[in-house]
């Protein structure tokens, strides 16, 4: 083993090392678990956590605004289209005249011809 190149310190640290390794066994050396993949640890599943109340919060908060109405729960009454005008109790039914009417198109009456409107 002694060669012109090695030095008495190196011939050391070889044996040493040499009867270091004759104490190992099989019995010592022990199989690595198999790997089980990744785990879930306590960040990860909180992470998951706020991202589902996240998104089920922006769900409520769209039905919120889409479903619920704008304004109070009894609607307002819509005014009239027009205002009513007065009008008083006719006092004698005035007769039916007849009018000289102008030719009607086969359709029925012209839109410009005025109706009574009587009152009930």
């Amino acid at each position: 083993m002694n060669s012109p190149a090695t030095s008495p310190v190196e011939e050391r640290l070889r044996a040493a090392l040499a009867a270091r390794a004759a104490l190992v066994t099989s019995r010592d050396l022990r199989r690595d678990p198999p790997p089980q993949g990744r785990r879930w640890g306590t960040r990860r599943v909180a992470s998951v956590a706020c991202a589902v109340l996240g998104t089920a919060a922006a769900a409520a908060a769209v039905c919120a605004l889409v479903l619920l109405p704008d304004g109070p729960v009894t609607p307002v009454p819509a005014p009239p289209a027009r205002t009513p005008a007065v009008t008083g109790a006719p006092s004698t039914p005035a007769p039916a005249r007849p009018s000289p009417s102008p030719p009607s198109s086969p359709g029925g009456p012209s839109v410009s011809e005025p109706r009574p409107v009587e009152s009930p």
